[in-house]
């Protein structure tokens, strides 16, 4: 199993910076495996056998074949090669690869492409789909129910907040330690001495 795989569309290459990672041993940055996925729609490379479609390529020295570096690829799938079908789907990129070369023929969702990854993938379609005007009214809905969304998260933080502030001036009055307190309710102890005032 490819991972993590970084799709891109154009002909330049990234590095995302999430890949780096340091290493506080060494101070050294360690780049993680790096794949160029590129789909090939209408073209094949020379000299490919008819049904092979997944093209793994790595940088060799061109005198001695000696691998450059392993942790990077390009992973070339030539879509005009894959002919698969539904029958014949027995892996997940089988079915990513059929579900991407044949979103545009589906008039409802296959129930051999389910699970929470085809539901985003269908849910992306679809919005892709919308006109400007639904989009727009799609949108609009989605950020209201965020703000509600938030507003209810904020009210629920706010009463959690309150309850504690409640349990540590109870706590307060009857001269508990402010470490039990500080304890007991995650409050700072400057919290709690404010409390006192």
């Amino acid at each position: 199993m490819l991972q993590p795989i970084h799709l891109t569309f154009s002909p330049c290459f990234k590095v995302p910076f999430g890949l780096l990672k340091k290493s506080y041993s060494s101070e050294a940055y360690n780049i993680s495996e790096v794949y160029l996925l590129a789909f090939l729609k209408n073209f094949n490379l020379p000299d490919t056998p008819r049904f092979e479609y997944l093209q793994d390529i790595c940088l060799a020295n061109r005198h001695t074949g000696k691998i450059f570096y392993d942790k990077l690829s390009f992973i070339f799938i030539e879509m005009l090669n894959f002919v698969k079908k539904p029958h014949e789907l027995h892996t997940e990129l089988d079915k990513w690869l059929y579900a991407l070369k044949h979103l545009t023929e589906f008039k409802q969702r296959p129930a051999y492409l389910s699970g929470p990854e085809f539901d985003q993938f269908f849910a992306l379609a679809k919005y892709a789909n919308l006109t400007k005007e639904e989009r727009d009214m799609y949108n609009t809905s989605l950020k209201q129910k965020w703000d509600s969304k938030n507003v209810l998260d904020y009210a629920v933080e706010e009463a959690k907040h309150k309850k504690v502030i409640e349990v540590a001036t109870a706590l307060l009055a009857k001269n508990i330690d402010l470490n039990i307190i500080s304890e007991a309710t995650g409050l700072s102890q400057e919290e709690i001495q404010s409390l006192q005032k």
